[in-house]
């Protein structure tokens, strides 16, 4: 067993780890995967966005998570946290967001490597551990974060974040059966704090193509990059009846497929944050762009833990917005992200289907990819 060494990648100290189509960083501050490289065939692609200051000194009195930004991170509780939860003040996204990890081993069994780090909790006691597991064949990584110690409700989720080639429409987003879809109640950015947000608060609507603007008429937040200069919020309630929930992007120009697979009992709910150049305070100033948050989560929306767990509009309607952490019980929370060769002509996701191998991404326009994967990962243990 070699453990890696710390390393500087993108102005973050970060463990490496690989295996035969995956090359993955993680970062000891906040635990953000990035980069990661997935081999398809003779290329590489790297769908993570990393921050434009990672490399810069910005202000050491912002949060922990902003220095760090990029990639995949596991938040508990998820959200802003900006008001106390019955004498809880969590930092943005968690302690899991912005603390320090700690190494505790990187195994290599067979056709697999998995790397185990740990956070001890403060501001709610207990322990996250985090198993990051890379296959040799399969272009996907392997996430199971495991809470014990911990009790009482607690938002939680995975924030990705994906950069899409910077051209019009270049990405088209996917995913499955929802039951319900909405713009962020309250404007997500305001002009007087030198944000910009263009879709309207609080509207409902049933297809990622046709969402409400601010202005009047809708727009489609499906393709992407779009709406220069504006940084928007939206949420999707999966359909509880699934046993496979998943997200997806389609890069037709580049020939890939981006994937999220989850069980939607654990995180029941997609938070799209549209990051296309709206903010122009630091350390944003106008220069994150064609960026995509793929956020899966049990939230609600991006508030935090105070929102989530006291009465609010969808867990009036019995939809989950936390899950119930019990001290002598772990919850583990299974994720799987990946990558697919496509062909010409595959021109979204339409479903994506669990087989003996693996799964099969099948596009609206007909074409269908089976990539391998370990679908019993999600159920257990």
């Amino acid at each position: 067993m070699s453990v890696p060494k710390l390393h500087n990648v993108h102005g973050q100290p970060s463990w490496s780890f690989r295996a035969s189509h995956v090359h993955a960083s993680l970062t000891k501050l906040g635990g953000h995967l990035a980069p990661v490289a997935f081999r398809l065939d003779h290329r590489l692609v790297s769908p993570f966005s990393v921050a434009p200051w990672a490399e810069e000194k910005i202000d050491p009195g912002l949060p922990g998570l902003l220095h760090a930004l990029r990639g995949d991170f596991f938040c508990a509780p998820f959200g802003g946290n900006g008001t106390p939860w019955r004498g809880e003040q969590h930092p943005p996204h968690g302690e899991t967001a912005n603390a320090n990890w700690r190494l505790r081993t990187c195994r290599h069994a067979e056709d697999r490597v998995t790397l185990h780090a740990s956070l001890p909790t403060k501001v709610r006691a207990g322990q996250v551990d985090k198993f990051v597991t890379l296959v040799d064949g399969h272009t996907a990584v392997y996430q199971r974060h495991v809470v014990t110690g911990r009790a009482g409700p607690m938002s939680l989720g995975h924030h990705a974040m994906l950069k899409f080639p910077d051209a019009p429409g270049s990405g088209v987003v996917s995913t499955s059966r929802f039951v319900q879809a909405q713009v962020l109640p309250d404007e997500f950015e305001r002009p007087e704090n030198r944000g910009y947000s263009a879709l309207k608060a609080n509207a409902s609507f049933r297809a990622l193509e046709r969402v409400p603007l601010a202005r009047g008429g809708t727009t489609d937040v499906s393709s992407y990059p779009a709406r220069r200069g504006y940084d928007d919020l939206v949420m999707l309630t999966a359909d509880p009846k699934l046993t496979l929930a998943w997200t997806a992007v389609t890069f037709a120009q580049e020939r890939f497929v981006y994937f999220a697979l989850r069980d939607p009992r654990v995180l029941r709910h997609t938070i799209l944050w549209i990051s296309n150049g709206g903010r122009h305070y630091a350390p944003w100033n106008g220069r994150h762009t064609a960026v995509m948050g793929i956020e899966d989560t049990t939230s609600f929306f991006h508030y935090g833990l105070a929102e989530s767990a006291q009465p609010n509009a969808l867990s009036r309607k019995g939809i989950p917005t936390t899950l119930t952490l019990r001290a002598k019980q772990p919850t583990t929370v299974n994720y799987i992200i990946g990558v697919a060769a496509i062909p010409a002509g595959f021109d979204r996701v339409k479903a994506i289907r669990a087989n003996p191998a693996g799964v099969e991404l099948v596009a609206a326009s007909g074409q269908r990819v089976a990539t391998p994967l370990d679908m019993g990962f999600l159920r257990g243990p």
